[in-house]
């Protein structure tokens, strides 16, 4: 039997439920010439290896830190991943050849549409500035959500966190924690937003999906704000991935 190797390449990877999903998803369809598996790279310039090690490497998936380091080791990538800026998918072709793609964007589509339903919130506030904040600024531009960004860094954001107006956070209805803070181990952690201007009419989505309530949603809940974890965005990002794999995507 021929097998078809998939798997996630990123660091750190403690948290990820990537091969779980898979795993199942092989034994509940009887796909039985396919594994999936996770590999931590120390750097992106370990990637190669990687590939030279794992000929029957047909796909992968790709999460932080290198979303956008990845891409010049590409052959191609597609319109919407270039427009982007960030590559969460590649597949390997019988040719050899690694195609990039960004599946985050479909996650973020039906994830905002669970959310949002018909409400379209005036401003949005994306925390943090990484390949996934990249995929939220598309997906809120698709809407015509205008957003402000925040980061650590000065020069990347709107703002920081030490010197984010309270107003900006009473304004923007729709706050996006597009950074790994949260993500587990580190659970008792949280973006440093001031939560107390939070109100009811206020949505929070968090794009970390372990744990399945981080303290960004919990802190949003106890404020009566609308809440949404990363799980819908987990699973369909990855069921297109699946779908880019094996030649049946339509973008």
């Amino acid at each position: 039997m021929i097998m078809r190797r998939f798997g996630l390449i990123g660091r750190p990877l403690v948290h990820s439920a990537s091969a779980a999903y898979f795993a199942r998803k092989f034994s509940g369809e009887g796909i039985s010439d396919s594994v999936y598996e996770l590999y931590e790279l120390p750097s992106i310039e370990a990637f190669p290896a990687l590939l030279a090690g794992h000929p029957d490497l047909r796909g992968l998936n790709v999460t932080i830190p290198y979303k956008r380091d990845v891409i010049t080791y590409l052959d191609s990538v597609s319109p919407e991943a270039r427009a982007i800026g960030a590559v969460n998918c590649i597949r390997r072709t019988s040719e050899g050849l690694l195609e990039g793609y960004n599946t985050d964007i479909v996650g973020l589509r039906e994830s905002l549409s669970e959310l949002l339903g018909l409400d379209e919130p005036e401003q949005a506030l994306v925390l943090g500035t990484g390949g996934a904040s990249q995929a939220v600024q598309y997906a809120l531009a698709e809407r015509g959500i205008p957003y402000f960004l925040v980061s650590r860094d000065a020069a990347k954001g709107n703002y920081t966190y030490d010197n984010l107006p309270v107003e900006v956070v009473e304004q923007s209805r729709l706050i996006i924690n597009a950074s790994p803070v949260g993500t587990y181990p580190a659970v008792d952690q949280a973006p440093r937003i001031p939560y107390a201007y939070i109100t009811p009419r206020h949505y929070l989505f968090d794009l970390v999906y372990n744990p399945p309530q981080t303290r960004f949603l919990d802190f949003g809940q106890q404020r009566g704000a609308h809440i949404l974890n990363g799980h819908t965005m987990f699973v369909a990002q990855a069921e297109a991935s699946w779908q880019i794999w094996n030649g049946t995507f339509k973008e």
